[in-house]
């Protein structure tokens, strides 16, 4: 497992919310150009390894990640220096103060920062403490005025992303860092690249990652649109639910998604998945979610693309520290293999087939 857990450390140590994705970009172009035909993106700043196929008339096949992680943008610096933001992605306001932040200029230098609490002593005689808007949470770099802070190049809509570094358990079967979600899609889909170097398979693989699927799904509506495939595989984390007595276990393996609220599984799709994760002996577990992936945005386009997620599900996303089983990920990447290699020209018309 070490040589898995310096990947992720790697991966998820990267700073990139919506929209500033370059550093993930970089890396995952590092990543595929030694095993891929050639490297493509869109115009929104997605990109993926392009491996041809001499089959005939081999079918499109998009496997898509997303680049982005969640945070904040500043909105707003005020008078004593301190700044208000927006949220990038989706927070709980709960899990946002007293946190360390990186803060990037648009001139690309970097600062440390912290997210604003209110001391116990300051809450008394005033009813108690209470949880604020995100927009009133006080974002702080030490500046001692607004001035101070532009002469160090700070503006609004500069990025603070969250300050967290990956380490292991003591059982050694689990991490703890930030952006799981999605960095495990960032490193499935290098992983996936590396295994299939050199191979020849049965169908036109379009490997790689979007942009900004943290605010809407945005980048697979580009990527879809321009690639034109006719399966998508969607590379995602899901929130795992177990300690609070709900669906998504960490430690039992990869997830079949069946619904969320954006996508309904095809009962073909579902076929196939199943099918293969019972002859590849993938450990997989059910699961009906309550957010989206990518995959609800691209089945939507082009006439209608058959899509799923192929996901882990992780503890307390969408915050600095989140906590998820590296053997999911191994179980993941294996079911993603299989699925990949036996999308040929039969195989995607049956999963077409109405």
């Amino acid at each position: 497992m070490t040589d898995l857990f310096s990947k992720i450390k790697e991966v998820t140590e990267i700073p990139a919310i919506s929209g500033h994705e370059a550093p993930v970009r970089d890396y995952l172009r590092q990543q595929l150009t030694p095993h891929v035909d050639e490297i493509v993106t869109d115009g929104l700043g997605g990109i993926f390894g392009v491996k041809h196929s001499t089959a005939a008339d081999a079918p499109r096949i998009l496997v898509a990640a997303h680049m982005d992680e969640v945070g904040f943008m500043i909105s707003e610096i005020k008078a004593d220096g301190t700044f208000r933001v927006v949220p990038i992605g989706g927070w709980n306001p709960m899990v946002v103060s007293s946190q360390r932040f990186k803060l990037f200029t648009r001139d690309g230098r970097e600062y440390p920062a912290i997210s604003g609490s209110v001391p116990p002593h300051l809450t008394r005689g005033t009813g108690g403490p209470t949880v604020p808007a995100i927009s009133d949470i006080v974002f702080d770099a030490g500046f001692s005025s607004k001035a101070e802070a532009e002469s160090y190049g700070v503006c609004p809509g500069d990025t603070l992303v969250p300050d967290s570094s990956a380490i292991l358990t003591a059982n050694g079967k689990n991490v703890i860092s930030k952006a799981w979600d999605n960095r495990y899609g960032v490193l499935m889909v290098s992983e996936l690249a590396k295994s299939l170097s050199g191979q020849a398979l049965n169908n036109e693989l379009y490997v790689g990652a979007n942009v900004q699927e943290e605010v809407g799904l945005r980048g697979a509506h580009t990527s879809t649109t321009k690639f034109d495939p006719e399966i998508f595989l969607a590379v995602d984390c899901s929130p795992a639910a177990d300690v609070f007595g709900d669906q998504g276990a960490i430690g039992e393996g990869t997830l079949l998604r069946f619904y969320d609220p954006g996508h309904i599984m095809l009962p073909n799709m579902k076929d196939f998945l199943l099918t293969t994760a019972e002859e590849s002996g993938i450990k997989f577990q059910y699961y009906c979610a309550k957010g989206g992936t990518d995959a609800g945005a691209a089945h939507l386009k082009n006439g209608g693309v058959p899509s799923t997620t192929i996901g882990v599900c992780a503890r307390y996303i969408h915050s600095h520290q989140t906590l998820y089983a590296m053997d999911d990920f191994l179980q993941a990447q294996a079911f993603l293999q299989a699925l990949v290699k036996k999308l040929d020209r039969s195989t995607v018309d049956l999963i077409k087939h109405y």
